[in-house]
């Protein structure tokens, strides 16, 4: 996929909603960590929860997360990853493998599918607004975006049919 991008993603909202968006984003950052480093579930929630969240690491600020938010999207795609996998593999292209898909993309979609389909106290809305504008903080605007938008939209309707999901790319 394409170009990575360096803009720190900031929640636009009220204060939980910020520490929600917080932990959406750490959980992102930890499973790609988990995927490339072969890193473990109980040694990354460590490593973020003792020495990331709401700390500064090389002048950047991380923002304040929900831990328990955190821990819980953490387990829960590790837990449900095969589900999780394939449900995101049914709303790709067939000509589009799975293993194809960028690592961070794959993280974004692994915490986004895990929240569709696990947290319904959540509107589907809310999620796929939230990881487009996760996206921003890793991928330049355009052919990602795309991506991301037509598999979240294909998740959130294949996971709640009752519920609109309008995401822009």
């Amino acid at each position: 996929m394409g170009k990575k991008n360096k803009k720190p993603y900031r929640p636009k909202r009220r204060s939980e909603d910020k520490s929600r968006g917080a932990s959406r984003l750490a959980a992102v950052q930890a499973l790609y960590q988990m995927e490339l480093a072969g890193q473990g579930i109980d040694a990354a929630l460590n490593e973020f929860i003792e020495h990331r969240l709401g700390r500064e690491i090389e002048g950047e600020q991380y923002m304040e997360a929900d831990k328990k938010y955190f821990a819980g999207l953490m387990r829960g795609v590790v837990e449900q990853q095969g589900d999780i996998d394939r449900a995101i593999a049914r709303s790709v292209a067939k000509e589009w493998p799975f293993d194809r898909i960028d690592p961070t993309m794959r993280a974004i979609l692994r915490a986004a599918a895990f929240e569709l389909m696990s947290l319904p106290d959540v509107q589907a809305r809310i999620i796929v607004n939230e990881y487009m504008h996760i996206a921003t903080a890793f991928f330049d605007e355009g052919e990602e975006n795309t991506f991301l938008a037509g598999v979240l939209n294909r998740l959130a309707r294949d996971q709640r049919p009752a519920a609109p999901v309008p995401a822009e790319p």
